[in-house]
């Protein structure tokens, strides 16, 4: 709760003339990891403001004027449960499709493509050198792992470079991408 009362006063100061809201934002997400309430920055509090702005603002001008923080208070920690929400379910269908490649992958005479699988949880777009440099392989190891996730639909090339090709997996992009989901996952 201190991060929301912490975030209506940097509000309400606004220090920069344009940037209040995304600096005010990204201060949320570094307060909780500086806390140690969350090991990374998988909480996105931004999607949740902007679709309901005018709750946001309407909050925020509410402790203003009539020192509503207990309705702050309850609209911010709602923003945090619907976003960790959609962040847990973000991950769970990262982690199913990446178990999926893996699957697809193992038992192959090398377990190269099955160590690339796992640097795309990291990041969906890679490259022959940045797998060489991560996995301590040569060039061509690297790139025949690539290459193997390519013929799998795992990972596809991205533009017409000649040399230094990225590759994407773009379901894991589309699932980074796709639009968040702001109301409680239906149990049915």
């Amino acid at each position: 709760m201190t991060i929301a009362l912490a975030h209506y006063q940097f509000e309400a100061v606004h220090p920069f003339l344009d940037g209040n809201g995304r600096v005010g934002r990204l201060l949320i997400t570094l307060f909780l990891i500086e806390r140690q309430i969350l090991p990374t920055p998988l909480l996105y509090l931004s999607a949740f403001f902007e679709a309901s702005r005018r709750d946001y603002y309407d909050g925020l001008r509410g402790i203003s004027e009539r020192g509503a923080w207990n309705d702050w208070l309850e609209y911010f920690l709602l923003g945090v449960a619907r976003m960790s929400e959609d962040a847990l379910s973000r991950a769970m269908r990262i982690n199913g499709l990446l178990a999926e490649w893996q699957k697809k992958v193992s038992g192959e005479s090398s377990n190269n493509p099955l160590r690339v699988v796992e640097l795309l949880g990291a990041n969906p777009f890679i490259t022959t050198k940045g797998v060489t440099d991560r996995l301590a392989v040569a060039f061509t190891t690297a790139q025949r792992a690539i290459e193997r996730l390519e013929r799998a639909s795992i990972v596809k090339r991205v533009g017409d470079a000649k040399r230094d090709r990225v590759y994407c997996a773009t379901a894991l992009l589309d699932i980074l991408e796709e639009p968040a989901r702001l109301k409680p996952a239906d149990n049915k």
